[in-house]
């Protein structure tokens, strides 16, 4: 695992990469005049939104598998209006 360290800007990941890889890297970054960090940073945020975005559909799959074999109608409804239920979340 890559160490972190701590300093007033924030943390530091340094991490072991293929050097051919670096090389284009850096250079698509020189085209686009973009620093390397705010591409890494842009990247990781990506990332971590899609991982969110394949746990909720995960959670809402297992959770749809469960109702699908439920037998008992008025569990599948109750539990429809409780997450059709909107005024917990404003």
């Amino acid at each position: 695992m890559p160490r972190t360290t701590q300093n007033p800007k924030g943390e530091t990941l340094n991490l072991r990469i293929d050097p051919v890889l670096k090389a284009e890297f850096l250079a698509a970054s020189e085209t686009e005049n973009k620093p390397v960090a705010e591409i890494l940073r842009d990247l990781m945020r990506a990332y971590v939104e899609h991982a969110k975005r394949r746990k909720f559909a995960a959670e809402a799959h297992r959770q749809s598998q469960l109702l699908a074999a439920s037998s008992d109608e008025t569990e599948v409804f109750r539990w429809m209006q409780d997450v059709s239920d909107t005024e917990g979340w404003k």
